[in-house]
């Protein structure tokens, strides 16, 4: 099976949801719902790693606002995280609240930071 293509796919979804990878080293692309807890947490540390790490993007969807974009992506849970580099390409995915010291190692080894 050829998964080039889902790959594209999933960035072009990723980039009509507004993802411009091309602007920083790590994007992050976090789907979550109002009611989700995690979702809160994970998306709290983001925007916290913003901060000291200018290599860093995060965009925010709301899960229950883009059902296609959910479809398209197979996103089956609250918080999924979509990991993108600078060219673009989705170089991971998680799902469920991430922890604070292997979201901040993640972002350190693509942004250039170390802690």
């Amino acid at each position: 099976m050829d998964t080039t293509g889902a790959l594209v796919g999933e960035v072009a979804v990723l980039q009509a949801l507004g993802a411009r990878p091309e602007d920083a080293d790590l994007t992050v692309v976090q789907f979550s719902t109002a009611f989700c807890g995690p979702c809160r947490a994970t998306r709290a540390r983001l925007q916290q790693l913003q901060t000291t790490r200018p290599g860093l993007a995060h965009l925010h969807v709301d899960a229950e606002s883009h059902l296609e974009a959910v479809r398209a992506l197979d996103v089956r849970s609250t918080p999924t995280l979509f990991y993108l580099d600078r060219s673009g390409t989705v170089i991971g995915r998680s799902s469920g609240a991430p922890r604070p010291d292997e979201l901040a190692a993640l972002v350190d080894a693509h942004t250039g930071v170390s802690s």
